[in-house]
């Protein structure tokens, strides 16, 4: 290779390099002191805290634009993780966060996800001030009047509502409930490109690719993307899905240390906004 042409591509990639660098230190740089305390607070739950180093909580909210004063609607809070960290920060920083819930009912079985947060919600009432909440039900999708929100998040639920149907409805809804310049934040499990994605995600994937332009079909324009919560250890090809990895681990003690040493999966981070 011509010696030019290796000085080139050398400088390019060292360029690359620092444009990642920069951009990690202006996401440090830019994440709200509050935001960093609610993050460190000791109220919150160990498990929670202890998978911190693979979440990125304070940056990916900071990467999506969160502020103080803002209305925020965290989709599918499922265990709780991200609500420890938004209650307190919306609710005391004089905005209003409201949690959108799976049914408390569902397919005839009591829905044990949202019952553990319901529980959680009344024995954190103090911190976690006036919450709202709203309904995920394929019947109902009603958290907050059209034009009234200015941030949603949603943490890796997008195989959820493609597996049951609702995905379209969902992000309608979304897209009602933001005001114009609003942001929807969608982290999502990166499925492989060299495979054609199952329109139902079963195994947890979701091509990052297909999410995009189904966000995009409900009127959504992307404006920026993240490699935050990227992982190349995760190959994607576990019989169990993305389940097989932590914090599930589906196959209990089978390969458990394998698993573990791979860690969370590979997840995007996608940053949409409502046009004005």
């Amino acid at each position: 290779m011509p010696t030019s042409r290796l000085f080139r591509q050398l400088a390019g990639a060292a360029a690359c390099t620092a444009a990642l660098l920069t951009f990690s230190a202006t996401l440090a740089a830019d994440v709200d002191p509050a935001l960093a305390a609610a993050v460190a607070s000791p109220a919150r739950s160990a498990k929670f805290v202890a998978r911190d180093a693979a979440r990125h909580p304070a940056e990916e909210l900071a990467f999506l634009g969160l502020k103080p004063g803002q209305t925020v609607v965290e989709l599918s809070p499922g265990g709780g993780y991200w609500t420890e960290i938004l209650a307190p920060y919306v609710n005391k920083g004089h905005g209003r966060y409201i949690a959108a819930l799976s049914p408390i009912v569902k397919d005839g079985e009591e829905n044990a996800s949202t019952e553990r947060w319901l529980v959680a919600l009344a024995s954190r009432q103090p911190d976690y001030g006036a919450v709202g909440i709203g309904w995920l039900a394929p019947s109902q999708v009603e958290f907050a009047a059209p034009g009234s929100v200015d941030l949603i998040v949603t943490f890796r639920n997008l195989h959820n509502w493609m597996n049951d149907g609702s995905v379209d409805k969902i992000l309608a809804a979304c897209f009602t409930a933001l005001k114009p310049g609003g942001v929807l934040g969608v982290e999502a499990h990166r499925g492989r490109t060299d495979k054609p994605q199952d329109p139902k995600a079963d195994s947890g994937y979701v091509r990052e690719d297909y999410a995009i332009e189904l966000i995009k079909k409900a009127g959504f324009r992307l404006v920026a993307k993240s490699e935050l919560l990227a992982n190349p250890r995760d190959t994607k090809d576990y019989k169990e899905g993305v389940w097989t990895l932590p914090p599930t681990l589906t196959l209990g003690e089978q390969d458990r240390a394998k698993y573990v040493a791979i860690g969370e999966a590979d997840n995007f981070l996608l940053k949409f906004e409502k046009p004005r």
